[in-house]
């Protein structure tokens, strides 16, 4: 193990300056919210998983967008492309679902240094996949060749992948946290592993500082360090759709992305989660730490640790929440309850860590 501390920051991902770039950003996008009164008016602040637009008769119009970021990365070095498209669906739909809404369509910008047409057709499967999985269409979408601003693992194959989704919500509906009580229960949905978020981290402990191919095989995964990595993220649509739909005391709903369960702290209320039962993180994120010095709020901060999306939901229908997940052969673990103290924190009691903002910080 090395004696260097490894963060996402040291990795190359500066999420602190990305936080105060996002302040530039804002000051100009909120203006955007007066622009449009009753038709079209924004109805939850920036900066939550999806955003609602009013378009009349209690109708809300649910908005998100996302990509799949450097996990592309690892699908290059791979060269196996037909899974990232999955990817990109699920980083859209799972936040379009936070606010209850269900999700109907997603278009897809292809930014690419050479339009090989092989490479295209593997993301387009891929999109297709997730789209069957989400159960949204694809109704259009753009690609540009900018060979000038897009570099991959080799010269010729670098692209990105960016989705935008739309999605359905009565505007009476919409969940945002507001109405959470003190004994609401968090349960946790199993992710896949790694998903779309930390990748940057990773692929800096494996690939550059333990020098791994993406072909090495490791016991302990049953698989090479690249297929782990090239898991698709999971698509939480069908049961927590099947969730809402059975009109159970759901609170609030986040998903695990990154700042790891920190999302809990997005939602609108006061209240702290206490998580005081944390299942066995997945292999993957034992092994980002046997391989290098990323210490456990880091850790935290930085991946999902095995817990991809989070419902927050009324005492009695906990075990609702499970079952339905169990239906959809979903793994599912009661996280912690909700606590009414106004101090915003998530508390890992199991491991010693306490979450304000953007951060963990160790007990004591």
């Amino acid at each position: 193990m090395t004696s260097t501390r490894m963060t996402y920051s040291s990795a190359g991902v500066d999420s602190d300056q990305a936080d105060g770039g996002l302040g530039y950003l804002r000051k100009w996008v909120e203006q955007t919210f007066t622009l449009r009164k009753e038709l079209g008016s924004v109805k939850l602040p920036l900066g939550y998983f999806a955003n609602v637009i009013d378009v009349g008769k209690n109708l809300g119009i649910a908005f998100a967008t996302d990509g799949v970021g450097t996990k592309i990365l690892v699908a290059q070095r791979m060269e196996k492309l037909d899974t990232v498209g999955i990817d990109c669906v699920a980083m859209n739909v799972n936040d379009i679902i936070c606010v209850g809404a269900e999700p109907l369509a997603l278009v897809d910008y292809v930014a690419l240094e050479s339009a090989e047409p092989k490479m295209l057709g593997e993301l387009a499967k891929g999109l297709h996949d997730g789209a069957k999985m989400a159960n949204i269409t694809i109704p259009g979408g753009e690609m540009a060749q900018v060979k000038e601003m897009i570099r991959g693992e080799h010269e010729g194959i670098g692209f990105d992948l960016v989705g935008s989704c739309i999605g359905v919500i009565p505007l009476d509906r919409i969940i945002y946290g507001e109405n959470i009580d003190e004994g609401d229960i968090v349960v946790g949905l199993r992710s896949t592993g790694i998903h779309s978020n930390g990748l940057t981290l990773a692929r800096h402990v494996f690939f550059e500082q333990s020098q791994w191919n993406h072909d090495h095989y490791v016991p302990e995964l049953a698989r090479t360090i690249g297929e782990e990595l090239l898991e698709p993220t999971r698509i939480y649509v069908p049961e927590v759709m099947a969730m809402i739909n059975a009109g159970l005391g759901i609170k609030a709903m986040a998903h695990i992305t990154g700042d790891g369960l920190l999302n809990l702290n997005r939602v609108n209320s006061d209240a702290s989660f206490v998580l005081d039962s944390f299942p066995e993180p997945h292999p993957i994120f034992n092994l980002i730490q046997s391989q290098s010095d990323v210490p456990i709020d880091e850790m935290f901060r930085v991946f999902n640790m095995g817990i991809g999306f989070c419902v927050v939901v009324a005492a009695n229908d906990a075990d609702a929440v499970h079952a339905i997940a169990k239906q959809h052969q979903v793994e599912s673990h009661t996280l912690g309850v909700a606590k009414l103290d106004g101090k915003k924190e998530v508390r890992l009691t199991s491991h010693g860590l306490v979450g304000h903002g953007k951060q963990f910080t160790p007990v004591g």
